[in-house]
């Protein structure tokens, strides 16, 4: 009997630490693909399925295969080396190449954290009425207080719970009537043309798929992840961790991914079926794709997909002010990261409280929140390529990563994916000239 009661114990044993290796599995890359569909994703997916149908829909197939390379090239750069991207800029390149990404990727961020707050602070008005800025600032004082205060492994929990509130997307996509026959034709079959308004919405929906601030927050999330449990070393200095290591890496990234890219086409195909087919091709901003919703696909659909875009906001915003702390501070040297207290990393948490309220005042700025909403998204099409191509030569380098340099189909579709971005952004430069 008591033989029995101790294989019992054994085997519950076993099985414990099986479930949680495929819980904990699902991390940074699931926060960062579910970040990926953030406010300002929502508007540019609304945009491209109310202006062009179904018949961009294609975008999102080419790019998923990219997105997922990207990202798990991101994360193997922090996992390998135990430093983020940054960080590895500073160690390996000349200075101006570093300083001049990290200027615009800020740049970049802090206007997308304002759209965001923005398009936030307006789905609740839509809701349940009230002062918009009101809503854009507790949005902003919650986000910033949910870095400083909450522990890291605490904080990286609410990310994951977070990550429930992109399913209303699939729950609009359901309510509404899709003509699956032609969406699956647009899906499958590319449509191109030469106006300028068709390689500007492209470039966003690349933008938004592809963009900086995600390869340098699941970067700096490899090394958090390393420097939280103790077992962990960066690859580099263990390499026997580097079979298990890449294999999460891997199975976490193209989840996070796949999940990101079937939200963002849930919202074109609701958008193509509805929007589109009414008319309604002018859509600048969720709030006002939702609002477009009401009287076309009813009143579920619209409150569906307005609370996804205050959860969406929730999620992507601490992303945004995060992965821009990252970047400066691992530029200057600073102490940085989630898991040290607010007092061990001043200007880190510093920063993040800073991005996120400059983001709030951006809301209320001369700046048009609409077109800086849609055109965060462009300009992080454009922002990407020379971060790409930085971190191209990083997994290349065997004096960064050792063993563990990248080589074969990945390292292929990694330099695709930079040559894609590049021609995307050019394509938009060209046409606008005519």
């Amino acid at each position: 009997m008591k033989t029995l009661v101790s294989k019992k114990v054994v085997a519950s044993q076993s099985e414990k630490p099986k479930q949680s290796r495929l819980f904990r599995t699902l991390g940074p890359g699931l926060i960062t693909g579910a970040a990926d569909d953030d406010p300002s994703g929502i508007a540019t997916y609304s945009q491209a399925g109310a202006q062009f149908g179904f018949a961009i829909t294609w975008t999102l197939l080419f790019t998923y295969p990219l997105m997922a390379a990207i990202q798990e090239i991101s994360a193997r750069i922090g996992r390998t080396t135990g430093m983020g991207i940054a960080a590895n800029l500073r160690k390996h390149y000349p200075n101006w190449i570093l300083q001049s990404i990290v200027l615009l990727l800020i740049a970049a961020n802090t206007i997308n954290i304002g759209a965001d707050l923005g398009a936030m602070g307006d789905a609740v008005g839509l809701l349940i009425g009230g002062p918009k800025f009101l809503f854009v600032v507790g949005f902003g004082v919650l986000c910033a207080a949910l870095q400083v205060y909450i522990p890291y492994s605490r904080y990286v929990s609410v990310l994951k719970w977070l990550t429930f509130a992109l399913f209303a997307y699939f729950g609009t996509a359901l309510v509404v009537k899709v003509p699956w026959i032609e969406a699956a034709r647009g899906f499958f079959i590319p449509t191109l043309s030469t106006k300028a308004e068709f390689w500007t919405v492209v470039v966003a929906i690349f933008g938004t798929t592809i963009s900086p601030y995600m390869f340098f927050w699941q970067a700096s999330q490899e090394v958090e992840e390393v420097n939280d449990t103790p077992e962990r070393k960066p690859l580099v200095q263990a390499p026997k961790q580097g079979s298990d290591a890449i294999n999460r890496i891997k199975t976490d990234t193209y989840i996070g991914m796949a999940f990101s890219n079937l939200v963002a086409l849930a919202i074109m195909f609701t958008t193509a079926a509805t929007l589109h087919a009414a008319g309604t091709t002018d859509i600048q901003t969720s709030s006002q794709a939702a609002e477009a919703l009401k009287p076309i696909a009813g009143p579920l659909a619209f409150a569906i997909f307005t609370l996804g875009i205050v959860g969406t906001g929730l999620l992507a915003v601490p992303v945004l002010a995060g992965s821009a702390a990252y970047a400066l501070c691992e530029s200057r040297k600073w102490p940085t990261g989630l898991a040290r207290k607010p007092l061990k990393a001043r200007a880190f948490y510093a920063t993040i409280v800073i991005a996120t309220l400059s983001g709030v005042v951006i809301t209320v700025s001369p700046l048009d929140p609409i077109k800086a909403l849609f055109w965060s998204a462009v300009i992080n099409g454009v922002v990407s390529v020379p971060v790409m191509a930085m971190m191209m030569l990083i997994t290349s380098n065997k004096r960064i990563m050792g063993t563990f340099v990248v080589t074969g189909g990945l390292k292929y579709i990694g330099w695709v994916a930079t040559a894609v971005m590049a021609l995307a952004a050019a394509g938009m430069a060209v046409t606008t000239q005519f």
